[in-house]
């Protein structure tokens, strides 16, 4: 088709969404890794671990049962009522039923489903900044407008709810929560959920709570569903989860979300029936397993993950203009950049590094990647294999040093 005709269509809302800054920066050294070049794979937050070997032998024995064709929309009952249970004994949202969950075709499906089922044109959604790209993009996708609270390094970068409230305004909707929190590991305390909660009882407002990184979480810290803390308010908390990083099942393509409203369950059964038509048959019965099987998988992987952590975050310390976080959940380190980094290794921003730094086969994904105040920072990734992370943090030093991983 000509570019001629091509100018001629419309404005269209999917003209406002990026390709995303991390899946660029995935595709150039991917293809890198094509040629037969050293790849150290920072940018990417996809889970180096296999599935467990029962999640495995579930998918393989659904396959010889035949168990490929349609399956109902909203998911397969077992793993319905499977999730239910999970949702009460695990998360302590009491009441939770299986008529109230939805599988989704990973948690970015249970985002777009959820804001296309919640908003209307204008409404807005306050959200934390810096935040996972693809959670503003799915607000603009269902018309609503993401609000981003700034969240501070000299604060933990805690969601403060006197942030939040500042950002009310009549157009507000709903407020949305990510803990363990995506790119900086920050983990929500059960304070700051009550005090949310009051916010949006006060406000009229829901809460989407993405609790996708629910299981990557270190000592002492806590995962607390905010919905388990809501009393009534819990029928306007919408749920959201993943297997991707409980259970390294992330080409799998496996999520779902929870949501007692009546009126909204309809809706997200639309949304589903016209998206997906139910979640790939195999990929449930292995996620059956995985809820209802041995946990032990978790707990070998969480322990990994801090060794890694541990590694990274030691080897970004004491350099000159980096300041790292320890993540406390999730599996990335998030860092502040001062001038004087930019100055000592001659760019001009984060942008320009992280670049840099892929040029030398070391993958990152740069601050403003992830909102509008945090253009000063860099994320890396530890869901890379234990090896990868051990010659790609010695790697990562000395190119931030000033020297060349080459």
């Amino acid at each position: 088709m000509s570019t001629a005709v091509t100018e001629k269509l419309p404005a269209h809302t999917l003209d406002a969404i990026s390709f995303g800054k991390i899946v660029q920066i995935r595709e150039g050294l991917l293809r890198a890794q094509a040629t037969g070049k050293r790849v150290i794979r920072f940018e990417s937050g996809d889970p180096s671990f296999s599935i467990a070997p029962h999640v495995a032998e579930a998918i393989a024995a659904a396959m010889r049962a035949g168990k490929t064709h349609y399956v109902p929309n909203d998911g397969i009952p077992e793993l319905r009522a499977a999730l239910a249970d999970k949702l009460r004994q695990k998360n302590g949202i009491k009441g939770a039923t299986a008529e109230q969950v939805f599988l989704t075709n990973g948690a970015m499906h249970a985002l777009y489903v959820t804001f296309g089922a919640l908003l209307a044109p204008g409404d807005e959604v306050i959200l934390p900044d810096p935040m996972w790209t693809e959670v503003a993009e799915n607000v603009k996708l269902a018309g609503g407008k993401p609000v981003g609270v700034p969240v501070r390094a000299e604060e933990g970068y805690a969601y403060r709810p006197d942030a939040i409230q500042a950002a009310i305004t009549p157009h507000t909707r709903a407020i949305f929560l990510n803990t363990p929190h995506n790119p900086t590991g920050a983990v929500m305390p059960r304070e700051t959920l009550e005090a949310i909660v009051a916010l949006a009882r006060k406000h009229d407002l829901w809460i989407v709570s993405d609790e996708a990184y629910e299981d990557v979480i270190y000592e002492p810290h806590v995962h607390h569903s905010v919905a388990s803390l809501a009393g009534d308010w819990a029928e306007r908390v919408i749920s959201v989860y993943s297997f991707s990083k409980s259970h390294a099942m992330s080409g799998l393509r496996t999520g779902y979300l929870h949501t007692p409203w009546p009126l909204l369950q309809r809706r997200v059964q639309k949304l589903l029936r016209c998206t997906i038509n139910g979640v790939n048959s195999l990929a449930q019965w292995g996620a059956l397993a995985a809820v209802t099987g041995p946990q032990e998988p978790l707990q070998a992987m969480r322990a990994e993950y801090r060794q890694r952590r541990d590694v990274l975050v030691k080897a970004l310390e004491g350099i000159p203009g980096v300041r790292p976080f320890t993540p406390r959940g999730a599996f990335y380190v998030w860092a502040e950049l001062e001038p004087s980094l930019y100055s000592r290794l001659d760019v001009p921003n984060a942008d320009a590094l992280s670049a840099r730094l892929a040029a030398q086969g070391i993958g990152s994904a740069p601050g403003d990647a992830f909102g509008h105040s945090c253009e000063n920072a860099i994320r890396f990734a530890f869901s890379c294999d234990t090896k990868m992370v051990l010659e790609g943090a010695e790697l990562l030093r000395a190119a931030l040093l000033g020297g060349t991983s080459r």
